[in-house]
């Protein structure tokens, strides 16, 4: 397949003869005052009096030609290369805790309850994290696998969406779920290793310790990003049931646990308020670790370029030996 990398050069094809037709035209000296032999000067005249013939400008039209083409970098393409996955293996752990189901959350002007809110932002968050592998687990009283890492973002989304509250219980694991992250990602390479951890309490349940299974974390190379999620206060009507007045409906949320879980593996905390800093967190998270973007097919490519040049190289060569020629045959 033949190809142009830069066909924009053509458009400096017109401008030898934009440039004779706005520069002036310059002064020819007499020819009397440069020879000397009478043989010579009737050959100048004679060629003078002659009309200039469109012939003679082909071979400096061709070599122009020659050159700009060049310029464009004519390419012959090959097979298609197979691409390089250098994206990172992520597991996302989500809880499904009774909490989660508290209605203290903004969604397009309208209250909704926190997982709600989490399915929304995670949904876009996964369809972006091209090349990367993600992973799906689920806790509440219990940690569980619900998809393992793969390149399927839409297996993902899917089975995130199906979630509900109440699914793995109605405690809260968070060392369970961090423990099952570590199994899945320790056999992976190190510097891919990442896990991002959304609660919105404490751990009330499972069988390790959150801070131990940070440790354990951290020897394996694993980052673990956590959000905390839950607004700082709402009124009964938003939290079905708890007393009157003003609430802190996020009493629950241990964010000092969190954030030493953060620190002790290089990751960070990130609090969710709303659905504006749940996107504040999504361009932090971009940023600290970004995604493979889906960029354009490599393909094996042979530059044609040094034809072109050769091309117009010997005609330049052809022309100055002609040239050499005339002014020996005139002498």
């Amino acid at each position: 397949m033949f190809e142009l990398h830069w066909p924009v050069a053509f458009a400096l094809l017109p401008l030898p003869w934009l440039l004779r037709w706005l520069l002036p035209s310059a002064d020819r000296p007499a020819s009397a005052l440069q020879v000397s032999f009478l043989r010579r000067l009737q050959h100048l005249e004679q060629s003078s009096s002659r009309p200039v013939s469109n012939r003679r400008h082909a071979p400096a039209i061709l070599i122009w030609c020659l050159l700009v083409f060049a310029c464009a970098r004519p390419e012959l393409l090959g097979a298609p290369l197979a691409p390089s996955i250098s994206g990172r293996d992520m597991m996302i752990a989500v809880d499904l805790s009774a909490s989660m189901e508290i209605r203290d959350m903004q969604l397009e002007d309208q209250p909704v309850d926190r997982l709600t809110l989490v399915k929304h932002w995670l949904g876009a968050f996964v369809e972006r994290r091209h090349g990367d592998r993600l992973g799906l687990i689920l806790f509440g009283s219990k940690a569980y696998v619900q998809a393992p890492l793969t390149y399927d973002l839409d297996s993902i989304a899917l089975w995130l969406n199906e979630a509900f509250v109440g699914l793995t219980g109605r405690d809260t694991a968070i060392g369970d779920a961090i423990g099952l992250s570590i199994k899945r990602l320790m056999q992976q390479p190190a510097s891919s290793r990442v896990m991002l951890l959304i609660t919105d309490g404490a751990n009330t349940a499972g069988e390790i310790a959150p801070l131990q299974a940070a440790q354990l974390a951290a020897d394996q190379g694993i980052r673990i990003f956590t959000i905390g999620v839950g607004a700082d206060s709402a009124r009964e009507d938003g939290l079905q049931g708890l007393l009157n007045g003003d609430v802190d409906p996020s009493i629950d949320l241990d964010e000092t646990t969190l954030r030493e879980l953060a620190e002790l593996t290089g990751g960070e905390y990130f609090r969710a308020r709303d659905s504006a800093s749940l996107e504040a967190i999504y361009q932090q998270l971009d940023t600290l670790e970004p995604s493979l973007r889906a960029g354009r097919p490599s393909r094996e490519s042979i530059p044609l370029y040094p034809w072109p040049l050769a091309a117009a190289w010997l005609i330049s060569l052809g022309m100055g030996l002609q040239q050499v020629r005339r002014q020996r045959r005139v002498v």
